[in-house]
C-alpha cells in the first residue's frame, strides 16, 4: 500500500502496518510542509483487512474523493485523498513475479525485488462471526475497524438490519473498545445495549441480530460437556420391576409343582 503525490509535494510513500501519521511533524511517516498542514493532520491505519483514514478532532481538513472526513473513513484502491492543499492517490500494489525462473532470486532461492520485507503483525484480537451473514468467518482487528452494511466498511456485512456504518471497534491493551455510530437497531455487548463499551475475550458483540464473539489468539473455547445417558422414565422402571416379580413368582410356583408331583 502506498501514497502517490501527483503534484510532486512528496515522493511516493509506502505505508507500514499500523498507524502512519501525516502532517508537518518531522517525526511523522509522511512530512508535509505546505501552508495549512497541521503537525498531525491525519493518520492512515493499515490493518490486515485494509486501511482507513482518521482525522483527529481539531485537525484537518482532509477528504476522500472530495468528501470531507471528520472522523474515520475506509480507503479503497484508487481513492483521491486531500490533506488541506495537498492531493495524493491511495494505491495497493502487487509486485509482479519474474517470468524467468533464474531471475530475481537471492542466494537462498527466494525472489528478491529489492524491497525490505515487512513482517505483518499477528492480530492480538479477532472477531468470530457466530450468526447470520458472518457465521463461520473470522475478522482480525489490528486497528480502528468500522463494521456496517456499506461496502467501504472494514467489515462489510450484507444484512438489512445493519446500518451503513453501524459500529467502530478499536484494539486496546486488554481488549476492544466499542462505539455505536448512531445505528438504527443498536449495538449490544452481552445483550446489554451500549453507546460506548468494552469487549473482553469471550464477550459477545451483537449488532441487532448479527453476532460476533471476541477471541484472543490462543484462547481455547470450552468444549461442551459430554451428554449423560438419558435416564429411563420412572413408569418404565416400575413396569420392569413388576414383570420381574411376576416371572420370579411363576418360576417359584413351577418349582413347587414339580416337587409335589415327584412325591
Amino acid at each position: 500500500m502506498k501514497l502517490v503525490f501527483p503534484n510532486g509535494e512528496h515522493s511516493q510513500v509506502w505505508l507500514s502496518p499500523g498507524v502512519n501519521s501525516i502532517g508537518s511533524d518531522p517525526d511523522g511517516a509522511v512530512v508535509l510542509t505546505q501552508p495549512g498542514i497541521q503537525p498531525v493532520h491525519c493518520t492512515i491505519h493499515v490493518t490486515a483487512t485494509g486501511a482507513n483514514l482518521q482525522v483527529p478532532a481539531g485537525s484537518g481538513p482532509a477528504s476522500v474523493n472530495g468528501k470531507p472526513v471528520t472522523d474515520i473513513m475506509a480507503l479503497r484502491p484508487g481513492d483521491t485523498l486531500g490533506f488541506g492543499p495537498v492531493v495524493a492517490k491511495y494505491a495497493v500494489v502487487e509486485v509482479a513475479r519474474s517470468s524467468s525462473p533464474a531471475a530475481g532470486l537471492d542466494a537462498g532461492g527466494d525472489e528478491d525485488n529489492g524491497a525490505t520485507r515487512v513482517r505483518m503483525a499477528i492480530p492480538k484480537f479477532l472477531l468470530r462471526g457466530v450468526s447470520g451473514a458472518v457465521f463461520g468467518k473470522v475478522y482480525p482487528v489490528t486497528g480502528p475497524t468500522v463494521i456496517g452494511r456499506a461496502v467501504e466498511c472494514d467489515i462489510s456485512v450484507a444484512a438489512d438490519e445493519i446500518s451503513r456504518r453501524h459500529a467502530l471497534v478499536k484494539p486496546t491493551q486488554d481488549g476492544l473498545s466499542v462505539e455505536d455510530l448512531g445505528s438504527s437497531n443498536g449495538t449490544y455487548i452481552n445483550n446489554k445495549r451500549v453507546q460506548h463499551g468494552f469487549l473482553n475475550a469471550g464477550d459477545e458483540l451483537r449488532l441487532d441480530a448479527v453476532r460476533f464473539i471476541m477471541v484472543a489468539p490462543g484462547m481455547e473455547m470450552a468444549a461442551p460437556a459430554p451428554a449423560k445417558p438419558a435416564a429411563a422414565p420412572v413408569s418404565v422402571v416400575v413396569k420392569m420391576q413388576m414383570w420381574a416379580a411376576i416371572l420370579l413368582t411363576i418360576a417359584a410356583v413351577a418349582v413347587i409343582l414339580v416337587l409335589l408331583t415327584k412325591k
